[in-house]
């Protein structure tokens, strides 16, 4: 009996704490992913409410916030726009998706493809995309964006910070 006790215990906490996760997950009731928006508009955020389906973070803030929509009217959400080109890059329906940031100067979802980059902010994830719908000195497009992103020349960077900060 002495050698289950230690086995039995551990079973019991195991018990306990997975029961403890699934009444929370069941409370919070997290959006990451919403189906059947098949007219591919950006669709109304709550935020405490909303994961990044990039990095699972809890969305608090909408300043950074981006929206994926796949053809099939699948939307996924973000808090940093490097995270949706992180998601996004390995994607069939990449080229084809919807994208939707929210906008730093007008402060309202604007398509994300014809938004313009800023790259020095500091953003949830630190990767230092704000966006903007009207262009401006220093910004850039969703090209040379993504691109940025993708070879990792972001706020994260070290080198890349100090250059672009002008330390």
């Amino acid at each position: 009996m002495k050698k289950f006790m230690p086995i039995l215990l551990v079973g019991i906490i195991i018990i306990v704490i997975i029961v403890l996760f699934l009444s929370l997950a069941k409370k919070q009731q997290m959006v990451v992913i919403k189906e059947g928006n098949l007219m591919q508009l950006p669709l109304k955020m709550q935020l405490h409410k909303f994961q990044d389906s990039d990095c699972g973070m809890v969305i608090d803030d909408l300043t950074y916030a981006s929206q994926v929509i796949a053809p099939d009217g699948k939307t996924w959400f973000f808090h940093d726009h490097g995270d949706f080109v992180h998601w996004l890059s390995d994607k069939k329906f990449e080229k084809t998706a919807v994208i939707w940031v929210m906008s730093r100067d007008t402060h309202r979802w604007i398509n994300g493809r014809k938004a313009y980059y800023s790259l020095n902010e500091i953003t949830p994830m630190g990767y230092g995309f704000g966006a903007y719908e009207h262009n401006k000195k220093g910004l850039v497009d969703f090209a040379t964006m993504r691109l940025k992103m993708l070879r990792g020349e972001t706020m994260k960077n070290p080198k890349i910070r100090k250059k672009l900060l002008g330390k």
